[in-house]
């Protein structure tokens, strides 16, 4: 263990990936993370949260801040991971929310309070990869969703759906753009375990969530491009201004599949 991150390294997590080193001035929407499993001060969050995206269920405000928070923790955490074969601590209590805009569009990152880094000793890959999935999923989505579907009356599903998508979208597309050939193999291999070998309890459930929501991608009328159609709705719909504004992989829209990938 030691603090063996590169200068470059940290710069392309805060660059591409969520990533902060610093606070940020916008106090108003950050928090340390573990206030999501406190019922008061959650609530507060959520309400000023709801400003943003003007939904009109609080069911929607979760999942929609869901997705956020899915990203900011699984961006960094999973491609440092993967990609450069570091690890850092997700755990809830070790993570901070971040607020940041770009123009109107709210875009918080993870500050972690700790950063001490970790590596893989030689032939011990397994038992570390298991171990940093397991403070992300586990020790921190995980609780989080269980507090939040309860206060919110939102079923674990969606918001587990909600993190499973970014998840797919990370390994299938982002994390592969500029990787050596050595990072593909490895974000290939670690991309198959998550999906289909890592078990229920590195991710506090009884079942991998990751594994429930795949599906074989389609396409579609609604889309040209092959997707996984959701099996929950994630509620955007509840901040659109236009009737029946479905994001494009809603379980709710039209989809006349016309061919399998």
């Amino acid at each position: 263990m030691g603090f063996v991150y590169q200068t470059e390294e940290i710069d392309v997590l805060v660059k591409d990936y969520r990533f902060a080193t610093e606070p940020s001035l916008d106090r108003r929407f950050s928090m340390p993370a573990i206030d999501l499993l406190n019922e008061d001060k959650c609530s507060a969050y959520l309400d000023r949260v709801t400003s943003i995206f003007e939904a009109s269920t609080h069911a929607a405000t979760v999942s929609l801040f869901a997705k956020r928070y899915s990203f900011l923790t699984i961006a960094s955490s999973l491609y440092a991971m993967s990609a450069f074969n570091k690890g850092l601590d997700y755990s809830i209590e070790n993570c901070h929310i971040e607020s940041y805009h770009q123009g109107q569009t709210w875009l918080p990152k993870v500050r972690l309070a700790d950063w001490q880094v970790s590596e893989p000793a030689e032939g011990s890959r397994h038992e570390w990869r298991d171990q940093i999935i397991h403070n992300l999923f586990a020790g921190n989505l995980a609780k989080a969703w269980s507090f939040l579907s309860k206060s919110a009356s939102i079923s674990k599903a969606v918001l587990w759906e909600n993190t499973a998508v970014c998840v797919y979208w990370m390994y299938e597309n982002k994390f592969r753009e500029g990787a050596g050939d050595d990072q593909k193999s490895r974000i290939q291999e670690d991309f198959e375990y998550l999906l289909n070998k890592a078990p229920a309890h590195l991710f506090g459930e009884t079942k991998n969530p990751l594994a429930t929501f795949d599906s074989p991608k389609l396409v579609t009328c609604a889309s040209e491009t092959p997707i996984r159609i959701r099996k929950t709705c994630c509620y955007y719909y509840l901040a659109s201004d236009e009737p029946e504004d479905y994001c494009s992989i809603c379980p709710k829209k039209k989809h006349e599949v016309v061919s399998k990938v």
